[in-house]
């Protein structure tokens, strides 16, 4: 990655259409700046399990509720989107759109952001309105990929905006000058005179607070890809905050009045279930999840499917759960009660899940293997957690009954890459297992690994 040194245009943006009404200096309403990040494509919680916090609806909520009793300035730290695949950029482009709904006045270029490539980033862009920003970031050819600065007229005050991705986390396809050199060469060749001073600084925490101890001509920084929420702190005359993990959170910072005594302050803010869901973002899902089915995405459309094992047999494929109910008798009775056989249904019954390939994956057999799940629409006969969702494909199994299944099912591989922390956070899998016990047992009445892998013909 080769330093350089980006042109410095200023973008100048008034805020009053925003839901933002102005104020005059010296006004009764404060002004906070409200700063999103590290949202990783997730528009809404997945609902698998109570108490999830995060999501679009939710934050259009809290910005809605604070802008009752001040001006807000909304911004995004970057690391809005989860990967490049079709699919990550049809949630990208869903989360663009209902922060320009919520009236957003930055969004910093991250790490997801630029492995998007210069050209779509200019396209969406330009599609969607999108206030991208970044200091310190251009294309392979020397060319900026946003506005370095956003100048915001806000109650009475100019707020300038940098955004800096670390050199650390950029993609080899950038380039990228070194942060704070960047940020100070911009402010330098600002023109106009400056009130506020923020950047949007998508760094891990050990560069995001070394570089606010070399940057005391900031106001205020928020951070990006910390691991968890930094709640603000001062240092030197810099207030820093960081806001990260999946959207779930948010940073609240006062903006400084001019020559004001008062230091400001601020917060993290947890999107709980204590802010309901605002509709027009609830209607931005809804347009999201309409995308999804009509598109009907297959895995290649993702970035959810594994490679296949080194030395795979040909036979490696999902032949479907129907094919072990001719030798597996006892234990497709016990599938046929459990919550397993009915994943697909809970699915369904929801607005729009059913077709979104993050929820797929965990609620049919075999996704992305061959023989396994293509599509809501080009593979029914897949849906629903099968045998083979936790045996794995088993093919060569069906052809062959002497051969064993792909894999013992147990927790390391086969449970936790759907029951994980995220989405089922009270799984135990000697609780869990209790309920679909299945297979010859022991003596002792334990399941023995021979019960999972073949079950003897009565």
């Amino acid at each position: 990655m080769t330093p350089h040194r980006p042109p410095y245009a200023i973008a100048l943006l008034t805020l009053a259409a925003a839901g933002c009404r102005p104020a005059a200096p010296g006004g009764d309403r404060p002004l906070s700046l409200v700063v999103s990040g590290d949202a990783a494509g997730w528009i809404v919680p997945c609902g698998c399990t109570s108490n999830q916090s995060g999501g679009l609806p939710r934050r259009a909520t809290y910005l809605a509720q604070l802008r009752a009793g001040a001006d807000v300035l909304a911004a995004d730290a970057g690391g809005a989107a989860a990967g490049v695949s079709p699919y990550d950029r049809l949630k990208f482009e869903a989360i663009l759109q209902g922060q320009r709904e919520m009236g957003i006045a930055a969004h910093n270029l991250g790490a997801a952001e630029a492995a998007l490539g210069a050209d779509y980033l200019r396209s969406v862009a330009a599609r969607f309105n999108v206030p991208f920003v970044s200091t310190n970031v251009a294309a392979g050819d020397g060319k900026p990929l946003a506005d370095p600065v956003r100048v915001v007229q806000l109650a009475g005050r100019r707020v300038a905006v940098f955004g800096v991705l670390s050199p650390r986390l950029a993609p080899a396809a950038v380039r990228v000058a070194p942060p704070r050199e960047a940020v100070l060469a911009a402010l330098n060749g600002m023109t106009q005179q400056r009130q506020v001073v923020v950047v949007l600084a998508y760094l891990p925490e050990d560069e995001l607070l070394a570089f606010a101890e070399g940057l005391p001509e900031a106001d205020l920084i928020v951070g990006g890809p910390t691991g968890q929420p930094i709640a603000p702190r001062r240092i030197g005359p810099t207030l820093v905050a960081s806001a990260t993990r999946q959207g779930k959170f948010l940073v609240r910072l006062d903006v400084p009045e001019p020559d004001a005594a008062a230091r400001p302050g601020g917060e993290i803010v947890e999107l709980s279930a204590r802010f309901a869901d605002e509709p027009g973002q609830v209607a931005n899902v809804s347009r999201f999840r309409k995308l999804l089915a009509a598109a009907d995405l297959a895995p290649r459309d993702t970035a959810f499917v594994a490679p296949l094992p080194p030395g795979a047999p040909k036979e490696f494929a999902v032949a479907g759960t129907d094919a072990c109910r001719k030798c597996h008798k006892e234990a497709s009775r016990r599938w046929d009660e459990s919550r397993h056989a009915r994943a697909w249904k809970s699915l369904a019954e929801k607005d729009g899940p059913a077709f979104d390939p993050e929820c797929q994956r965990c609620h049919t057999t075999g996704y992305g293997l061959p023989g396994g799940f293509v599509s809501a629409r080009r593979s029914p006969q897949r849906v629903g957690v099968g045998c083979e969702s936790c045996h794995g494909p088993c093919g060569e199994h069906v052809a062959d009954p002497r051969a064993p299944t792909s894999h013992v099912a147990n927790a390391a591989n086969s449970c936790r890459g759907c029951h994980d922390r995220e989405n089922s956070p009270k799984f135990a899998y000697d609780a869990y297992w209790a309920k679909i016990r299945h297979g010859r047992t022991d003596d002792d009445g334990k399941t023995s690994t021979a019960g999972n892998r073949l079950e003897e013909k009565r």
